[in-house]
């Protein structure tokens, strides 16, 4: 019998129970946080040497030099080459639908813009893509192709030039999906490096490895604090937590898919969350049948249940619409609405990573192929942040091309309000271009 945390809206403690549910502390363990910033100074000050000692200390791969550590693009064609005609379809499936998604992106959100005022004034932002960035795909309890493809292709859609992956292989064991993947998406250069000597690699740069713009994906608690700490050298796309799913069910969705796709965010990580949110009782102990009948089956049962029995819980809601209001609060990384009418309660809902609607929109499709970006902000952090997208690999910069008769209307404005700030540098500027 799994241990699963049953709570109900109505009851007089439900408050105190959430809260207890929902609670994960972000911050690191000191130990933690120390090493890592050992890692990160030693990869400052002997660059490949450090990651070199690194990488046989942690990954167990004794490399004799970097080159060694560095996929050539011959062999993640080659990695394409022997993966089986069924993976290399469905890879080249995903990455088009990923690539048409962010396509779209781009041309609603990522274009250059400008007009004239009636004084002849220009105003606008030009779009630029960043020169260089690095992307950490994750390689250690699991390999993760899916995020290959969700971090480099919006960034080759963005127009970077250069995109370097790190991928840790433990004990030189290379997953050719996650290789082939890096050739379909058009990875410029390849390390088989991780943990936060890659992500300082990345950030300081190496004699060998290239040093980055910005480092998107997830990774472990090292890879987190890394990012965390070379913010302000680099850009980086968000600190991800483990991962979360939250179903919001009327009762119309089979049972076993509900509970599956439960299992579907508990199978990461014995901290991942997955919760239920149910006005019908009946229906809510269906899904907890569902979850005893199909976890022996489970191949990762073990993490499952440590998952669901640890941060897992299915809520009894007074009503679709309460489900809703609690939904928002949590701002969870993935939101599936699992109900005959999914459009009628989307309008209700304000925070989210991905919100998947429909009874036959499992998070899954979104993890690996549906289009839209499976890099998601977590913790709650929803409320705040968006996914990864082609934005995260852009930036912007402000145009501004003021004419004789605009630097008339606008010198005094400037002017008044630098005097008013004790900046007479910036009024005079200002009206020396005024006309006598």
């Amino acid at each position: 019998m799994i241990a699963l945390r049953q709570l109900n809206t109505a009851a007089a403690d439900f408050e105190a129970e959430f809260q207890r549910a929902l609670h994960w502390s972000a911050e690191q363990d000191a130990a933690i946080e120390g090493r890592v910033a050992e890692i990160l100074a030693a990869v400052r000050e002997r660059g490949d040497a450090a990651v070199l000692e690194f990488t046989r200390r942690f990954d167990h791969l004794n490399a004799p030099d970097m080159g060694a550590l560095e996929l050539t693009r011959e062999e993640l064609k080659a990695a394409f080459d022997a993966i089986t005609p069924a993976q290399r379809s469905a890879l080249e499936a995903a990455a088009a639908r990923v690539r048409s998604y962010h396509e779209r992106q781009k041309e609603a959100c990522g274009l250059s813009w400008s007009y004239r005022d009636e004084d002849g004034t220009l105003l606008g932002q030009k779009v630029t893509p960043l020169d260089r960035v690095g992307i950490y795909v994750p390689g250690g309890k699991a390999a993760y192709p899916s995020s290959v493809l969700m971090n480099a292709i919006p960034a080759h859609v963005a127009g970077v030039p250069e995109i370097v992956m790190v991928v840790p292989t433990p004990r030189g064991e290379k997953n050719l999906l996650v290789l082939a993947a890096a050739y379909v998406a058009g990875v410029h250069r390849a390390f088989t490096i991780g943990g936060a000597q890659a992500v300082a690699a990345l950030a300081y740069g190496t004699a060998s490895v290239p040093r980055v713009d910005k480092i998107t994906g997830p990774g472990n608690a090292y890879v987190a604090s890394a990012k965390k700490h070379v913010f302000g050298q680099v850009g980086i796309d968000m600190i991800a937590g483990p991962s979360e799913i939250l179903v919001l069910a009327d009762g119309t969705t089979p049972p076993e898919w509900v509970a599956m796709d439960l299992f579907s965010q508990a199978e990461h990580d014995e901290l991942a969350q997955s919760i239920l949110l149910c006005p019908d009782a009946a229906y809510i102990e269906a899904v907890r049948a569902a979850i005893e009948r199909l976890l022996p089956g489970m191949p990762r049962q073990a993490v499952i249940r440590a998952s669901l029995e640890g941060r897992g819980a299915l809520i009894h809601t007074r009503s679709m619409e309460e489900a809703c209001e609690i939904s928002n609060r949590i701002a969870p990384e993935h939101l599936e609405v699992s109900s005959a009418d999914p459009h009628r309660w989307e309008p209700l809902l304000r925070h989210a990573g991905a919100i998947f609607l429909g009874a036959y929109t499992s998070e899954s499709l979104g993890d690996h192929c549906a289009g839209p970006n499976h890099v998601l902000p977590t913790s709650g952090t929803a409320r705040f942040s968006s996914p990864l997208g082609v934005y995260d690999f852009q930036k912007r910069s402000s145009l501004i091309e003021v004419s004789e008769a605009g630097a008339q209307k606008l010198g005094p404005i400037a002017a008044e309000l630098a005097y008013g700030e004790g900046l007479q540098g910036h009024a005079r500027a200002a009206e020396l271009r005024l006309k006598r």
